[in-house]
């Protein structure tokens, strides 16, 4: 029954969507296929034409599967924070959803299931165009999908929390600009970590980031082992903190 509910929360989302979605197309699709091509079909020319190869494959192989993890944590992210401040307090309808049936922890869970599907619709028309340039070299590819949508369900769980705890927007750019961009930046997705500093690497292995780049570069160059569990499990591990604080947050915010 719960998840019946929450499942009408995704359709109400999913309703609104349909006639917002082209304002989103630049940067939940474009953005990313754009700095594919920019990076990995621009600069990796120039890195291959170097014989320059990183982990032993093209760096446009390299590279896209960073680009899938990391589009996917970017556009998941932003869905979490001022949408879920229109829900609470310009709009306010997580309030009306509240006052019908869905209880505050199915609100909670229906928006992530909501951003769950938008990751998954954009990382599938990203991955193609992608596979069409060449930048996946493996039939197991298909799993960067379930990878990059568990990566930015690992990144919006806690954050949709954070935001249900807040009355402003004013911490929202900060979190973008001194978070986000920076997990972008330096884990994995344009170079190897093993690159940075010493001390540098024992953070990235606290990135959810990270940990959703190696997921879906294994599946696309097809070389998974059993670390990719462990990348799992700490995704996992992600998702459940921020949601028992999620639930928490929702409740605490729309209960009388």
């Amino acid at each position: 029954m719960a998840l019946h509910r929450a499942a009408r929360v995704v359709e109400r989302e999913l309703r609104v969507y349909r006639r917002l979605w082209r304002a989103s197309l630049v940067t939940n699709f474009l953005t990313p296929v754009l700095y594919l091509a920019a990076i990995g079909l621009g600069l990796g020319g120039i890195v291959d034409a170097r014989n320059h190869s990183v982990s032993g494959t093209s760096y446009l192989a390299f590279v896209a599967p960073g680009l899938l993890a990391a589009g996917a944590m970017q556009s998941a992210s932003a869905e979490s924070l001022w949408p879920v401040m229109s829900g609470f307090k310009w709009m306010r309808h997580f309030h009306a959803m509240a006052a019908a049936a869905p209880t505050p922890a199915d609100i909670y869970d229906g928006y992530l299931g909501w951003i769950a599907v938008r990751v998954a619709a954009s990382a599938t028309a990203f991955l193609i165009v992608a596979a069409a340039l060449g930048g996946v070299k493996s039939p197991w590819g298909v799993f960067g999908i379930p990878a990059a949508t568990l990566g930015a369900l690992a990144v919006a769980a806690p954050v949709v929390a954070f935001a249900a705890t807040q009355d402003s927007d004013a911490l929202f750019p900060v979190i973008m600009r001194l978070a986000v961009f920076p997990l972008f930046l330096f884990s994995g997705t344009f170079f190897p970590v093993v690159l940075l500093p010493h001390w540098a690497r024992a953070l990235v292995v606290l990135s959810p980031l990270w940990h959703a780049v190696e997921l879906c570069r294994a599946a696309t160059t097809g070389r998974v082992g059993w670390i990719a569990v462990a990348h799992v499990a700490v995704l996992v591990a992600f998702v459940a903190v921020g949601a028992l604080w999620g639930r928490r947050t929702f409740r605490r915010r729309l209960t009388p």
